[in-house]
């Protein structure tokens, strides 16, 4: 067992952990902070998406122990501190870029980031930059419309169904 210890959205944590113990399954199962998905364990949906000191890392493809002394930022992290929604979470509500809601807080911390480097990306650099994020669901228009909304970038408004 290894001794890790991090800060997770701001709390300092610590955990006895096994050296094959994913960065995921410390998030999930130990700190119980399930809103970081796992949903192929290889690396090509996306759902996993944390920030480890500041960059956008697949939490089921990173061991728990390369994480010990990171600053972690999980999708539990993104809401304003009074608890209401964070500025990308709300786009993702106005502009419907959510539909089963698995791939969601992937996309949010995806889109986090890639705001972080580009505060106004173009459409095509958001398509771009969400290459490694699988949804099944809404064909992406509406979460590009979504980022580029969040960037305070105009969009056209999407109708209420």
């Amino acid at each position: 067992m290894n001794k890790v210890s991090m800060t997770v959205n701001g709390r300092t944590v610590s955990a006895d952990v096994e050296g094959r113990t994913l960065l995921s399954s410390l998030l999930r199962d130990d700190l119980h902070l399930t809103g970081t998905h796992v949903g192929c364990d290889t690396s090509q949906c996306g759902a996993c998406v944390v920030h480890v000191d500041g960059k956008a890392v697949k939490a089921c493809t990173m061991l728990a122990a390369e994480a010990d002394g990171a600053d972690v930022k999980t999708i539990e992290g993104m809401a304003n501190a009074d608890g209401s929604l964070g500025v990308i979470q709300q786009a993702f509500r106005d502009y419907h870029g959510l539909q089963c809601g698995f791939c969601t807080p992937g996309m949010v911390m995806s889109a986090a980031a890639l705001l972080e480097e580009n505060p106004k990306p173009s459409e095509a650099e958001v398509r771009d930059y969400l290459e490694g994020n699988i949804c099944r669901c809404t064909g992406y228009h509406n979460i590009v419309k979504a980022i580029l909304a969040a960037s305070g970038q105009q969009v056209e408004a999407v109708a209420a169904e």
